[in-house]
């Protein structure tokens, strides 16, 4: 019934923020902003209409949660980069049936979610920088998905992004893309030199690893990369345990997804992590396959 239409990474570093100010930083995210705005182009000529963020900075210690609220309105302030993030307007609509939808068929394949739609719960900033350039003008509806999954297992999470490809493909009309909003390593400075590394990731090993990974996603050997990720995610801190990649690829196949990925914005380093934009080619769903 439905359609997955587009899956990307992609970057969401609070700097992106800071370079649209005036000060020694401005612009210095340029790149990673026109990567967003070309997600969004692609997603528009897509018909798209609601994006589904994998935001690594809603942390939950049990079960998987969506936020599906029909509105989200307010006004953002980091808890974690106060400095970087603050007083930030933000208005998306929602789309409380399709979070629901998610839900259902994922408790009937036996993985645990919730959705919340009569909540209070506001969006954090894994979901609210890319939608900044992604969704302005408030085109796409917005459901959040907690990324940060600190008690779970990085191959449930690839059934949960199944399960939530059966639902779009199978009950949902409609036309979705997802997004796994989150960074391949994730060391971030150490206190005091945060100044030092704001365009240096925080150790070559890290550097090393980030582009032998995105090399793998370039040449699509998704199983070695598969195998390496939770090896990957433990060496290189990664962020919300990668559970927004584990996400991402349950949702396009697991190791038997068979596209390269489409670069967007090239590798970056940010404050000591690796960034990246990356298009992940949607291929027709076969479930004997996964």
């Amino acid at each position: 019934m439905g359609k997955l239409a587009l899956a990307a990474k992609i970057t969401h570093v609070p700097s992106m923020y800071l370079s649209e100010l005036d000060g020694p930083h401005k612009g210095c995210r340029q790149a990673a902003i026109d990567g967003h705005i070309e997600i969004s182009k692609r997603c528009r000529l897509l018909e798209v209409d609601t994006l589904i963020v994998f935001d690594v900075h809603w942390l939950v210690n049990s079960e998987y949660h969506l936020n599906c609220a029909a509105n989200f309105k307010g006004i953002y302030t980091s808890n974690e980069l106060p400095h970087f993030i603050k007083n930030l307007p933000y208005e998306y609509p929602g789309n409380a049936p399709l979070g629901h939808l998610i839900s259902e068929v994922a408790n009937q394949m036996g993985i645990k979610t919730r959705a919340h739609s009569d909540t209070t719960l506001g969006l954090e900033y894994g979901t609210l920088v890319p939608m900044r350039y992604m969704n302005a003008d408030q085109h796409f509806k917005v459901v959040s998905v907690s990324g940060w999954c600190v008690w779970h297992d990085l191959a449930e999470s690839m059934r949960f992004g199944l399960a939530l490809r059966h639902a779009i493909e199978k009950h949902y009309d409609g036309t979705v893309a997802v997004l796994a909003s989150g960074s391949l390593s994730h060391h971030f400075a150490n206190n005091g030199s945060a100044p030092e590394f704001m365009h240096k990731v925080w150790n070559p090993y890290l550097e090393t690893m980030d582009r032998s990974v995105v090399a793998l996603w370039e040449k699509g050997d998704w199983p070695t990369f598969i195998d390496l990720l939770p090896m990957y995610n433990e060496n290189c801190f990664g962020e919300g345990g990668m559970h927004d990649t584990a996400m991402l690829l349950g949702t396009l196949g697991g190791r038997n997804y068979d596209q390269g990925v489409e670069v967007i914005t090239p590798y970056f380093a940010s404050s000591g992590t690796g960034q990246i934009n990356a298009i992940f080619p949607v291929s027709p769903f076969n479930e004997e396959r996964f």
